[in-house]
């Protein structure tokens, strides 16, 4: 009875924090999935809200859910807003700070971004599908893969669409890249990028914390 009251009860947490892949295959799927994957990867800490960083992973190799290819990345959008939301709190940088992009050549800046901060790339149009999960889009999905910014400034986990070359950007910045070196990568991701559209993107939401100068 016990194990059942906890299998029930991760089941539902599960379901809480995927909400995207519970409405993409139904409450019995889903809880058939779960079970599974619970099973085969019960929980190892007593925070409930570390649980289920693995679950997009498993989905990609659940056979079942093949019919579903978008399932695995629409799992993985999931849980970065459940990771964002617990994330630590930090201020964005004030103007004072950030009048340093204007000041200090690239090579010299490396920009320190919010903890909360995560991308998500896939080849499926997740955002879209988020968004229709939710009833705020209807009609035909647009062809292609979406990238999404992840974030939670303030209050709330908020989703952006990214363009081209931005997720490059902001891996090389999370990585220790200095600006410029990380212009270069994206650029070399995508020569569609645009320095200027990312930067303006992320200072408006408040995904920068610092910038700091070699």
């Amino acid at each position: 009875v016990y194990r059942n009251n906890v299998i029930v009860s991760l089941t539902e947490y599960l379901a809480a924090s995927f909400p995207t892949v519970a409405g993409l295959v139904g409450e019995e799927f889903f809880a058939a999935m779960a079970g599974v994957f619970i099973r085969h990867s019960p929980p190892v800490s007593p925070i409930l809200a570390e649980y289920g960083g693995g679950f997009a992973d498993f989905i990609a190799g659940f056979a079942p859910a093949a019919s579903v290819p978008y399932l695995a990345d629409s799992a993985r959008l999931d849980n970065a807003q459940r990771v964002a939301y617990h994330a630590a709190d930090a201020e964005p940088a004030g103007g004072d700070t950030l009048k340093r992009l204007e000041t200090t050549a690239p090579f010299a800046l490396r920009l320190v971004l919010h903890p909360s901060l995560a991308v998500v790339r896939s080849r499926w149009p997740v955002l879209s599908i988020w968004q229709a999960n939710r009833g705020e889009r209807s009609g035909a999905l647009p062809e292609g893969g979406e990238d999404v910014l992840v974030l939670r400034p303030r209050l709330d986990v908020a989703l952006y669409r990214l363009a081209p070359g931005a997720v490059a950007f902001i891996g090389s910045i999370r990585s220790g890249c200095v600006l410029g070196d990380a212009a270069e990568a994206a650029i070399a991701d995508s020569d569609a990028f645009d320095l200027a559209e990312t930067l303006a993107l992320l200072i408006r939401e408040g995904a920068m914390v610092d910038i700091t100068t070699d």
